[in-house]
Parts: structure tokens; sequence; C-alpha cells
């Protein structure tokens, strides 16, 4: 224990050395929580699911079509969360209806999550408007 002085200094370095990281990581740059790209509902008044289960768990949705519709061949639509309409179990053909824009809308918070979504490796990505018009 003659090298007491010694750790203790080395941790209080390495404390302050890991702390100024966590500070500066709150502090700079821009850490407000982004906000996607409203969907434009043509044609339903809800999506399947409400907003806040959208945001937080939308992944084991789409998970769960995947495995029903590839795996099990459950093709049948789905209700709406106010039950008005019926809507296609497909990320192209349902979800991105409404939600028009993969770069305004997916990645906007995926990029502040820091995921990456492996739905583009077999879905074609949908085509960005470059004169401010929607794609189809």
């Amino acid at each position: 224990m003659y090298d007491k002085g010694k750790v203790l200094l080395g941790l209080a370095i390495f404390l302050v050395l890991a702390l100024s990281v966590v500070g500066y990581n709150m502090t700079a740059g821009d850490n407000k929580k982004p906000e996607p790209e409203d969907a434009k509902l043509k044609g339903y008044t809800a999506c399947v699911k409400k907003t806040d289960y959208m945001k937080s768990s939308h992944m084991v949705l789409l998970n769960q079509w995947r495995d029903e519709v590839i795996r099990e061949g459950k093709r049948e639509m789905v209700e709406t969360a106010d039950g008005s309409l019926m809507v296609e179990k497909s990320l192209q053909n349902g979800c991105m209806k409404c939600h028009t824009s993969k770069v305004k809308f997916c990645d906007t918070c995926h990029q502040y999550a820091s995921v990456k979504p492996y739905c583009w490796d077999c879905h074609l990505a949908p085509v960005e408007p470059t004169d401010g018009k929607e794609a189809h």
C-alpha cells in the first residue's frame, strides 16, 4: 500500500477524463429528439397502432407481420387503431403509403438512435422526390 497516493491520483484523473467526455456529449451538438415528418394519411384516419406504441415498438409489429406473411402465409388485412379501415400487412404497401419519405420519416429517428434497420436489405427503399412532389 505504498502506492496509495498514485492509485488515488490515477483514479481521479480517470474520473475527470471519463466525466468530461460525458459532459461534452451532453452539452455539445444538437441532442433534441427528432420530429419525423407527419404521415400523409391517404384515405386513412389512423395508423394501425397508436403513436406511442409505434414510436417504441414498430419493429415488434413489423417483425410479427414478416413472420405471419412470409413464414406462415397469413396475408389478411389489419384494422387501423381507430377501427375505421383495413390496412395491408406490408412495409411498402401499408406503412410507406402514408409515410412516403424514408429520409424524412424513418431515417431521422434511426440516425438519432444510432440504429441501422435491416428493412432495406430485402425491401426496395422508396425513391425520394427531388422536385418537392411525393414519390410513388
